[in-house]
């Protein structure tokens, strides 16, 4: 008996194939499904169907009639039952795949998701904590300069009879031991404050006094509103650094070139303002300010012959006042 062994994507096409190599009909064949192919999931576990199928042997002239009809037709529809049965399983278990893949995947980024929102909010809490520490030991510094500075600006009031500023000596000296206490003074300071800063020292050969330049991370809190803090803390630094020496060392204190920004700054505002006082007529109040800044207002606009400036009002409100030139 004449037979072919073809695969395919399914047991129909495996028999269209071979029916075609032997040149016959379905009728005309004996079918036998050696392997019932799989589906497979997204291209994963799939396999050819197989099937053997040979030549129907000639059935004798008197059993031909009678005989014929019910074993073609048997073998048809077990045929046809095979290849429906495969498609029925084959769609069950690519459902029950792609469910449990779904499944999977919800779990997976469930637990991704936990894990992520876990993470944040630990960092967040550490992060938290962290500033938190770094802005009370802040607080704590700034308020021990402040006290310090109030302080000592009481009794020097006293002993000098209630004058509420102080005087420049004329006179500068420029003394090692002096700069070394100074710098020695802003090292607890920062350590305090638990910040890191480079200090860079510079020596004013016209005047004699001493620039402590400071670099590092976080040097804004340093600074304060409009320079405060660091003013406090020069302040405070020049009385150490005085403390035990007979000629007077001038301490000036700057961070990453505020100092110049903040004169830039203060002229271009006074310059606005001379403007707008020339054009509506209006005297303007500018916010209070120290003396060293009154004096860079006063210094930007003592050449324009339309406009003056006056300083008014007492310590630590006392502010520059830009008016027309009468």
């Amino acid at each position: 008996m004449a037979f072919v062994e073809k695969t395919g994507k399914s047991v129909d096409e495996a028999v269209a194939a071979a029916l075609e190599e032997l040149k016959i009909t379905a009728d005309e064949a004996v079918i036998e499904v050696l392997e019932e192919g799989k589906k497979g999931f997204f291209g994963f576990g799939r396999k050819d169907a197989r099937v053997r199928v040979s030549v129907k042997e000639a059935p004798a002239a008197e059993e031909n009639i009678a005989a014929s009809a019910a074993p073609e037709k048997t073998v048809s529809e077990a045929a046809s039952e095979a290849v429906s049965a495969v498609k029925a399983a084959a769609d069950v278990a690519a459902g029950a795949l792609a469910k449990k893949a779904e499944a999977v995947k919800a779990d997976a980024v469930s637990a991704a998701e936990d894990f992520g929102k876990k993470a944040a909010d630990a960092a967040e809490d550490l992060s938290k904590k962290a500033v938190d520490a770094k802005d009370d030991a802040v607080d704590s510094a700034i308020s021990a300069l402040n006290a310090l500075k109030s302080e000592h600006y009481g009794r020097e009031r006293g002993e000098r009879g209630g004058r509420k500023e102080f005087r420049e000596p004329r006179k500068y000296a420029v003394n090692d031991e002096a700069v070394n206490a100074a710098r020695e003074f802003l090292q607890k300071v920062f350590n305090a404050m638990r910040i890191e800063v480079v200090m860079e020292k510079f020596i004013n050969k016209y005047d004699g006094s001493v620039t402590l330049r400071l670099h590092g991370a976080d040097m804004g809190i340093l600074i304060g509103k409009h320079g405060q803090t660091l003013d406090s803390l020069q302040y405070l630094t020049n009385l150490v650094a005085n403390k035990n020496s007979d000629e007077r060392v001038r301490v000036v204190i700057d961070v990453e070139d505020y100092r110049d920004r903040r004169i830039e700054t203060l002229t271009r505002l006074a310059r606005r303002l001379a403007d707008k006082v020339k054009r509506t007529g209006e005297r303007v109040a500018l916010e209070p300010m120290n003396p060293h800044e009154r004096k860079i207002i006063h210094m930007a606009l003592q050449r324009d012959n339309r406009v003056t400036t006056l300083s008014e009002g007492d310590d630590p409100f006392r502010h520059v006042v830009i008016e027309l030139r009468k």
